[in-house]
């Protein structure tokens, strides 16, 4: 191996100030040599206490796991000689790894498995009523944002990227069918059945007509749809959106001039809030077909007595109730989807985490909005 491929950190004084300077590659392959260049430099450390050090990292090209760890050997035996230091030249993409390391490396276990039981609870809800106000202000700021990308193209149609909106609807709505026709059939076999089981007893088994038909159309066929579009095309919106930013594709429309709310989001959102209301239709037939089905095998009640009894038992309101919330169950999906998406960091650890949090988000949003709407509809007698 040549000279300049080895890791480096050399060491120098500027009146009361310490210079690292380090190079060549930070890498597990080097560890020994760079073991040996960080501990030859720990030895300007033990007599400069008060004073201050620069670590100039321009040089390093090459930083993995084993260069973040020894960097922050350095980091913590400055800090216990009480001098302040100042990091600079780090590329920007070796930063979070760095600062995983550092975070974990500072951690104290045996603190965190004493503190107070109530003085962790209170800390708790304290974080968590932070994190959700966080949160919030969040939401609000991108639903402005996409408002004012959404009146953009009201002025200007041609900027819309409806070739992106068709591929989106393809993809979160079309290909979605055929699970979302599956479970909903499913579900209302199961519906069915266990009316069936239990209506019997009381000799009133054509009441199951009713519950099937109602039940369906009012809330379970929009609930079962929005909490799979959730899974299914969140998840994905947000690892999309997430993997833009670590590839740093968003910041480059940004400097290009461009408005990635206007080129990513809003295609997307569009593409959800047309597709759910679809899915939901095709899912409330697939529901009552399959209701209809088990009926007629397990309960003996024909298919034209099941379609005669549901006419009776279903107004065109019961109809509406589902279809009304249907497009702002999307919205809510596609905002918190292309919201986590966007907050996405520099590591594939913020990924996972905020995908897993579009989901569970818009899961929680979906059943909250399902509730006030019921109570809406109950309070306007629909």
């Amino acid at each position: 191996m040549g000279a300049a491929e080895a890791p480096l950190l050399a060491t120098a004084r500027n009146g009361r100030e310490l210079v690292f300077v380090g190079n060549g590659r930070w890498v597990a392959g080097q560890g020994r040599a760079l073991e040996g260049s960080v501990d030859a430099a720990l030895v300007e450390v033990g007599a400069g206490a008060g004073e201050t050090a620069r670590i100039d990292l321009s040089g390093v090209r090459s930083f993995d796991t084993l260069g973040a760890v020894v960097l922050d050997r350095l980091l913590q035996s400055l800090d216990k000689a009480d001098i302040r230091v100042q990091i600079v030249g780090l590329e920007r993409r070796f930063r979070p790894l760095l600062d995983d390391i550092v975070k974990g490396s500072h951690q104290n276990p045996s603190r965190l498995r004493h503190v107070n039981p109530v003085l962790g609870g209170i800390q708790l809800v304290g974080k968590t009523s932070a994190s959700m106000a966080e949160d919030g202000l969040a939401l609000l700021s991108f639903i402005g944002a996409l408002v004012l990308a959404f009146l953009r193209v009201l002025v200007r149609p041609h900027t819309f990227r409806f070739t992106s909106m068709i591929y989106h609807l393809e993809r979160a709505g079309l290909r979605a069918v055929p699970i979302v026709a599956l479970i909903t059939f499913l579900i209302g076999c199961i519906i069915a059945q266990q009316g069936i089981f239990h209506f019997r007893k009381f000799g009133a088994t054509t009441y199951v007509v009713d519950m099937v038909g109602i039940l369906t159309l009012r809330e379970l066929g929009v609930l079962i749809v929005s909490i799979m579009v959730a899974g299914r095309s969140g998840s994905a919106f947000t690892a999309e959106l997430g993997s833009m930013r670590m590839r740093e594709e968003v910041d480059a429309l940004r400097v290009m001039g461009v408005d990635p709310n206007e080129v990513l989001v809003l295609p997307r959102l569009v593409a959800l809030i047309i597709a759910v209301p679809l899915l939901t239709f095709i899912g409330n037939m697939c529901a009552l077909f399959g209701g209809g089905l088990v009926a007629w095998l397990y309960g003996d009640i024909s298919p034209t007595i099941f379609i005669a009894r549901l006419q009776e038992a279903i107004a065109l309101n019961t109809f509406e109730v589902g279809m009304i919330k249907a497009p702002f169950m999307a919205a809510i999906i596609g905002l918190i989807a292309c919201m986590e998406g966007m907050r996405v960091g520099g590591s594939a650890e913020s990924l996972g985490a905020h995908t897993t949090a579009s989901v569970v988000k818009a899961i929680f949003l979906v059943i909250v909005v399902d509730g006030l709407f019921a109570m809406f509809f109950a309070a306007i007698d629909m």
